[in-house]
C-alpha cells in the first residue's frame, strides 16, 4: 500500500474512531494490521447499530468500503447487516433500511462480495417476517442459505416453517434438526393437552 493509501487509511480510521467516540484505540495498529482493523469495524458497528442512527450508518459504511482489503470491508459490512437486524422487529422497515444501504456496496460488488452481503439480507427478511408470525413464501424459504436455514430449524416454532425445512432445507443435517424440533414440539403440545 502506498504512502497517500497508507495516510488516507490513517485518516479514515482517526476520524471512525472519533465518530463512534472511540478514542482509546491505536489507530497505527489498525492501519498495518487488517485483523485489528477487522476487530474495530466490529466495535464501531455494533455501537453505531444500536445508536440507530442511520446517517452514522451511511458514513461509517462508506468509509468500510474503502479499506483496502474487500474481504475486510465485507465482513464489516455483515456484522453491520446482522446487528440491525437482530434489532429490528419489522421486516419491512429492516428492507427500506437495506435498500438504503445497497447503492453503497458498489465497491463490495466490483470485489465480487455484493452478492453475499445481498443473501444476508434476503436471510434476515425471511427470518424477521417469520419472527412476526408470517409464513414466508416456500420459495423465498428455499433461497435463504444454509445458514439461516440452520438457524431456522434450530429456533422455529412453527410447525409450518419446520414442516417447510423438514421437506426442503438446503443439507440433511438441516432437514433433520427441523424434524426432530417438529417432533418435539408436536410430543410437548401433546403433553400439555393430556396434563
Amino acid at each position: 500500500m502506498g504512502v497517500p493509501n497508507l495516510m488516507a487509511l490513517r485518516a479514515d480510521m482517526a476520524a471512525l474512531l472519533a465518530d463512534a467516540g472511540m478514542l482509546d484505540m491505536e489507530v497505527d495498529e489498525a492501519v498495518e494490521d487488517e485483523h485489528v482493523r477487522v476487530r474495530i469495524y466490529v466495535e464501531v458497528v455494533a455501537a453505531v447499530a444500536a445508536s440507530r442512527r442511520p446517517e452514522a450508518e451511511r458514513r461509517i459504511v462508506a468509509v468500510i468500503l474503502r479499506d483496502p482489503v474487500s474481504s475486510v470491508a465485507r465482513t464489516a459490512v455483515v456484522h453491520l447487516v446482522d446487528e440491525v437486524a437482530k434489532r429490528s422487529a419489522d421486516p419491512s422497515g429492516f428492507q427500506r433500511w437495506a435498500a438504503a444501504l445497497m447503492p453503497e456496496l458498489g465497491r463490495l460488488d466490483a470485489e465480487g462480495h455484493g452478492p453475499f452481503v445481498r443473501r444476508r439480507v434476503h436471510d434476515w427478511s425471511v427470518y424477521l417476517t417469520i419472527e412476526g408470525g408470517r409464513i414466508p413464501a416456500s420459495a423465498d424459504l428455499a433461497a435463504t442459505t444454509p445458514w439461516m436455514q440452520r438457524m431456522l430449524a434450530e429456533k422455529a416454532t412453527s410447525p409450518p416453517i419446520l414442516t417447510l425445512l423438514t421437506e426442503g432445507g438446503a443439507t440433511r443435517k438441516i432437514r433433520n434438526i427441523a424434524r426432530q424440533r417438529a417432533d418435539a414440539l408436536r410430543k410437548g403440545r401433546r403433553g400439555r393437552q393430556v396434563t
